[in-house]
């Protein structure tokens, strides 16, 4: 979609109430740059596996049931996936705030997130996929060793179904 289209669209939406304008351009620019993918604790992670050996595929489409999920670091043939969630989409226990602005629109919108979460984490699960969540501020070490537990099979975390290393960190 143009440039163009994409400016009368948005503009369309917010007059039709779908979500709410911008406050002002710059916090306009902040939230388009957000990232759905290839985040900084998203990368440092990977590359941390990889060094570790570990081969996994990123960003893969998963079609389960009738879900269709994308997590951020998928291990395929030990049927892991990995997700690392930011602390404001998906109302981190400790670090996630109720929105102050357009609250309207943001309190169902960060609901559904939730939600969708768990939806996804049923329809892996049941498919037979673990399922590792970890919090973008999650320190490195700690969310290494998760997704170790998750795909190795010699460790303690192997028998379980679903691992969730989302503990609030001490570093900040």
């Amino acid at each position: 979609m143009g440039e163009n289209k994409r400016v009368q669209a948005r503009k369309q939406a917010h007059e039709q109430g779908i979500y709410p304008a911008p406050l002002n351009e710059g916090r306009s620019r902040n939230m388009q740059a957000n990232r759905r993918s290839d985040t900084k604790p998203e990368v440092a992670l990977r590359r941390a596996l990889h060094r570790l050996g570990l081969r996994y595929r990123k960003d893969l489409r998963l079609d389960v049931a009738e879900v269709k999920v994308r997590p951020d670091i998928v291990f395929t043939a030990k049927k892991v996936a990995i997700f690392i969630d930011g602390c404001f989409w998906h109302v981190c226990p400790e670090h996630g705030r109720q929105p102050t602005t357009n609250e309207w629109y943001w309190a169902p919108k960060l609901r559904r997130n939730m939600e969708r979460d768990q939806l996804v984490n049923s329809a892996l699960e049941a498919a037979g996929w673990r399922v590792v969540r970890l919090w973008e501020h999650e320190p490195l070490p700690a969310a290494v060793a998760a997704v170790v537990a998750a795909v190795k099979p010699d460790t303690e975390h192997a028998s379980e179904t679903s691992v969730t290393s989302r503990q609030p960190s001490n570093q900040e």
